[in-house]
């Protein structure tokens, strides 16, 4: 006899479902539940290349307004071909994941240049755009060109894997694949877009991460896990977290005639482009202190200033944690380092208008720049 652990409530047989009567159900259910999000306003390629971009690796909640800040400065693919990057990041600022803002900029210099202007429809011809992936090249043709495709992203996987009770780890490349050849063979033709925005829509509403709202789905009868599980939001399996890795680093604001010392950043990799204050990590064994003054002297070139005690930052991204000791430091017109051509004496108002990490925004709170 089985154990209460290992009954199953069987709400209905599992063989039959999902059928492809789910697809057009979905797309009814959207159309009369769907937020008024800011990026359902239009059909226009650029714009809904734009929210894509803007939503990965961000919630829709904090995405809305970068999204319409972004729009308001580049309502076109040719403004934004024409800005100059610095002009994209500052933008940006705040959104993260820097290299999006990077990629829509390449991206849309190519659009310009290489295509005069028009955007491409297909999903092959979108892969080939700089920061175009596969899941982004999808949801475009779909969305803006009705091309009956699937755009399979976090949460299309988590829904379709509790529609087949699918065991897999969802990340798997072979479990993606077949999550999205199952959603293939239930997809509208005619409205191929509407139901990857309903699929998106479910998930992030309805088909929770945990404690999913069944009650309230439209197609709860044929999913097969809300027929055969005690609780469906069982699925996907889910992997321990793991824990972030914490980084301790040394920061000099250097301050000289009311202008204070910055960089920037390299133009590829974490933050690329971006300006901030000298310094960096500690290497093991070392201070503050000492990492303060040896950073200084591999950036800037010349021996340590005398260094004051500001405070320590604390700031998180997605990846690691990090510690920033901040120190002061005041030059004479006279002992100005020769600077480098990523190097910049700015004043306050200059700075703030210049792309920054929001660590260096809480750098520049801390030591009272305004």
């Amino acid at each position: 006899m089985p154990s209460p652990e290992e009954t199953v409530a069987v709400r209905r047989p599992p063989q039959s479902i999902p059928s492809p009567s789910i697809g057009p159900r979905l797309v009814t259910w959207f159309a009369r539940a769907r937020r008024p999000l800011p990026w359902r306003r239009s059909r226009d390629p650029y714009s809904i290349w734009v929210a894509e971009v803007t939503l990965q690796q961000t919630r829709v909640a904090q995405a809305g307004p970068y999204y319409e800040r972004f729009l308001r400065r580049f309502p076109t693919v040719r403004s934004l071909a024409r800005a100059p990057l610095g002009a994209v990041l500052k933008v940006w600022q705040g959104a993260g994941y820097y290299s999006r803002a990077r990629n829509l900029h390449a991206a849309a210099k190519e659009i310009v240049i290489r295509r005069g202007g028009t955007f491409p429809r297909t999903v092959d011809e979108l892969e080939t755009l700089p920061g175009v992936g596969p899941y982004i090249a999808r949801a475009i043709a779909a969305i803006a060109f009705q091309v009956p495709v699937v755009a399979l992203e976090a949460n299309g996987r988590r829904v379709a894997a509790r529609w087949w009770a699918e065991p897999g780890d969802v990340r798997s490349p072979v479990v993606a694949r077949r999550l999205a050849r199952n959603l293939e063979e239930v997809l509208p033709r005619r409205r191929p877009g509407d139901f990857n925005e309903a699929l998106m829509e479910l998930g992030e509403t309805v088909c929770l991460p945990v404690r999913p709202d069944c009650p309230r789905c439209p197609v709860r009868e044929q999913c097969r896990a809300y027929a055969t599980l005690d609780d469906p939001g069982s699925l996907p399996r889910r992997s321990p977290r793991r824990s972030r890795p914490h980084v301790v680093a040394a920061v000099v604001v250097a301050e000289s005639g009311g202008r204070y010392l910055v960089q920037r950043r390299p133009p590829t990799g974490l933050l690329g482009g971006l300006y901030e204050f000298p310094g960096g990590k500690l290497e093991p064994r070392e201070t503050p202190r000492a990492a303060a003054q040896r950073e200084w002297k591999e950036e800037v070139g010349t021996g340590p200033p005398k260094l004051t005690r500001a405070g320590v930052v604390h700031h998180a991204y997605s990846h690691f944690t990090v510690a920033l000791h901040v120190f002061d430091a005041r030059i004479s017109a006279r002992d100005r380092p020769r600077l480098r051509p990523s190097q910049a004496w700015v004043h306050p108002e200059e700075l703030l208008r210049l792309p920054l990490p929001r660590a260096t925004e809480k750098i520049a709170e801390l030591v009272g720049i305004r």
